[in-house]
């Protein structure tokens, strides 16, 4: 899960990245309310934590533009602010979820998986394609009693592929969620993991490739797949 922090205090805003990296997330960081909106309507992001008061523009402003621009990823609202009124202005704006500060680490994280949970009716507990399973919770794909842990890097981008269903998934949709808006990865990453995973593949004895669309991208391919 790739997750925005949107907080101009910057030192606050490295910690919870560290925070979400500890906890198995992938954190990216935007110091003002500009930059931030920017890289939330990517699309990228499984969701955003984002601050109120912020330069440029506030966090009222951004969460309503996303909104506009018919953006769904949920928002975690953070403020100092803890007067009702502030609270519901940031609901009526768009934001799903409103967070008082100062908080404790435990009831940032339980906000977070509560509006994560929302998506499991689209994303379950494991994905599957032709018998080839990958757990979001552990990491660890499997093939017939075979199994091997991906990296971070390795399960994004295989939950990626599984997601697709064996429909082409662009490289460059690849790159921008998998390493970030702001990476300067570039195509040969993105070949470098897919050669990992084929590697993995073939290790857990897995018939499943993963195939290249020449100049578009990479699909999956099973005994099944015509």
């Amino acid at each position: 899960m790739r997750i925005l922090v949107v907080e101009d205090e910057k030192r606050l805003a490295d910690t919870l990245c560290e925070l979400l990296a500890y906890h198995r997330y992938t954190a990216d960081a935007a110091y003002d309310g500009e930059t931030g909106l920017d890289n939330a309507l990517s699309g990228i992001y499984d969701a955003v934590i984002l601050d109120v008061m912020m330069p440029k523009k506030n966090g009222y402003q951004v969460v309503q533009e996303l909104r506009k621009a018919g953006v769904s990823t949920p928002v975690l609202m953070l403020t100092a602010k803890s007067e009702t009124s502030d609270k519901v202005e940031g609901l009526d704006h768009g934001a799903d979820y409103y967070l008082t500060k100062p908080f404790e680490t435990e009831e940032l994280l339980a906000c977070l998986r509560a509006l994560l949970r929302r998506q499991e009716e689209i994303v379950p507990e494991e994905l599957t394609f032709e018998g080839l399973s990958l757990n979001l919770s552990s990491c660890v794909l499997s093939y017939e009693g075979h199994s091997v842990r991906l990296s971070s890097k390795e399960f994004e981008m295989m939950r990626l592929l599984l997601s697709g269903s064996g429909n082409v998934i662009p490289k460059e949709t690849l790159l921008l969620k998998v390493w970030g808006y702001d990476s300067q990865a570039e195509d040969n990453h993105v070949e470098v993991y897919i050669s990992f995973l084929r590697k993995k593949l073939f290790h857990i004895h897995c018939p499943v490739t993963i195939e290249s669309a020449r100049r578009l991208g990479y699909f999956l391919k099973g005994t099944d797949t015509v």
